[in-house]
């Protein structure tokens, strides 16, 4: 499964960013901290960018172009001389790529690729060649399919050499993706039956500019554009309370190739929001999302408490705008005490519709349902601007807490090695995994939709009820 993530530092096109601060050790010293200020460009039609998102992978890779704008981007460069790109940085995949310049999509009269750069083998004197298996697609088409090749990548100040990644012959999107999931969501390991290679946060830590694979994310509040992506390292001004570690889940007899971990349950005010068999849901991290994606019974409780209208042709709610002045918050508990609460302000999308609703003036609701059997349970931006993120690769863990909005001075920590790497974040209890949010009366599903079983990789909330494992509830 390939999910974006989309990051972005502000910055020119043509030469590695400048506003990635590195915070440098002497050269005998520990491996250092680098952080990119981030900078969120609005989504046209956040609508069709999930339904893009959410699309399982196809053996075809469409044409048409998806016109939706930007979310978080990165701009680096690749080759020698250096060729600018502005890409989409990606918590849910785990290749970078970018587009041909002779590519079927970029040679089009409207020149569709130019604001964010193409690529050109024969003008790069490090390029090389690696094989013809790049393929990253969705069930509705879109993706890239092309060559794997090797050339010389910059960014930030940093420069890797002989990095591999995608070139997009035939492509759907302008935008480019710089992946940085687990390396056994990598392309050429889920569609060419190939070995794994060293993407992004694995380089990093092999060229030793951090001490091991991991990273923080903070998107701040919806009113701001400004976020921050920080490798190796957390920025403890950017939260409040204690960060909280929980274990990422993975399928039976397999790796661990996405963010997922175990939602417990879901508050509305004083109302518990619970679905069919239970509380616990396994949800994905992902910040290429617009919208949080939840079981359609959550969801359908979510609206009876705050008035939303579902329309099931649009795949959205419709609430009045005033609802964003209320003060009700949504909270989401993850193994206990791990829980994020999110206020109706961050949940009201405004779209400047008048009428729909008594005449009032229309948003979109941040949360919809989950709906058809290949659907996945998310927790997209809606949730993750209100809350503060570490993904451990090495760990198998993500830790949470709740953000700090408007956070102006940086206090930042590098993350270390071994178990309980991340700095000043504490274990989840484990033992008394739903204790912090609504009562739990089953812990288990009564529907198998074929997908698989999910595990946490060590003790955690799963292990601690006695589960053999928790089945996707989708």
């Amino acid at each position: 499964m390939h999910t974006h993530a989309l990051l972005s530092a502000a910055c020119c096109l043509a030469l590695p960013c400048a506003s990635a601060l590195h915070l440098r050790e002497p050269r005998d010293a520990s491996p250092r901290v680098v952080k990119f200020d981030l900078q969120r460009n609005e989504i046209r039609d956040k609508v069709a960018h999930d339904r893009n998102r959410l699309s399982r992978r196809a053996d075809t890779v469409s044409t048409k172009i998806d016109n939706e704008g930007l979310l978080y981007t990165l701009n680096i460069s690749i080759g020698t001389p250096p060729q600018g790109f502005m890409v989409a940085v990606d918590t849910g995949s785990s290749d970078l790529w970018v587009n041909a310049a002779n590519s079927s999509l970029c040679e089009r009269r409207s020149k569709p690729c130019d604001a964010t750069g193409t690529y050109s083998a024969n003008s790069s004197s490090t390029y090389n060649y690696v094989g013809g298996w790049f393929n990253v697609s969705y069930v509705d088409g879109s993706g890239a399919a092309g060559d794997y090749v090797t050339d010389t990548l910059r960014f930030g100040g940093e420069t890797v050499e002989d990095f591999q990644f995608g070139v997009g012959y035939d492509s759907s999107s302008d935008q480019g993706i710089m992946g940085i999931g687990y390396p056994a969501d990598e392309a050429q390991v889920t569609d060419a039956d190939q070995r794994t290679y060293r993407n992004l946060p694995a380089q990093l830590v092999h060229n030793g500019v951090i001490q091991s694979s991991a990273y923080s994310l903070w998107l701040n509040d919806l009113d701001s554009s400004t976020g921050s992506l920080l490798f190796g390292g957390v920025d403890h001004s950017r939260y409040t309370g204690d960060l909280v570690t929980v274990p990422i889940l993975r399928p039976e007899s397999s790796s661990y190739s996405s963010f997922y971990v175990a939602l417990t349950g879901v508050q509305l005010g004083d109302n518990e929001i619970s679905q069919k068999g239970g509380p616990e849901v396994a949800v994905v991290l992902d910040s290429g999302t617009s919208f949080t994606y939840l079981p359609e019974s959550m969801v359908a409780s979510i609206y009876e408490a705050v008035g939303a209208e579902y329309s099931a042709t649009e795949g959205v709610a419709f609430v009045p705008c005033s609802l964003a002045d209320e003060q009700a918050k949504v909270t989401f508990y993850f193994e206990s005490p791990a829980r994020i609460d999110v206020a109706m302000s961050e949940l009201v999308l405004d779209v400047g519709e008048p009428g729909g609703l008594g005449g009032a003036e229309v948003c979109l609701f941040g949360i919809v349902p989950s709906l058809g059997s290949g659907s996945l349970s998310l927790l997209g931006d809606t949730f993750l601007r209100s809350a503060y993120v570490v993904f451990d690769l090495d760990n198998n863990e993500i830790s949470l807490a709740q953000s700090n909005f408007k956070a102006k001075k940086s206090e930042i920590a590098e993350i270390g090695t071994g178990d309980d790497a991340v700095p000043s974040a504490t274990d989840a209890d484990g033992s008394d995994a739903t204790s912090a949010g609504p009562s739990s009366t089953d812990t288990g599903s009564d529907e198998d939709d074929g997908v698989g079983m999910l595990q946490p990789g060590m003790g955690g909330v799963l292990a601690s009820l006695g589960l053999a494992g928790l089945g996707l509830l989708l």
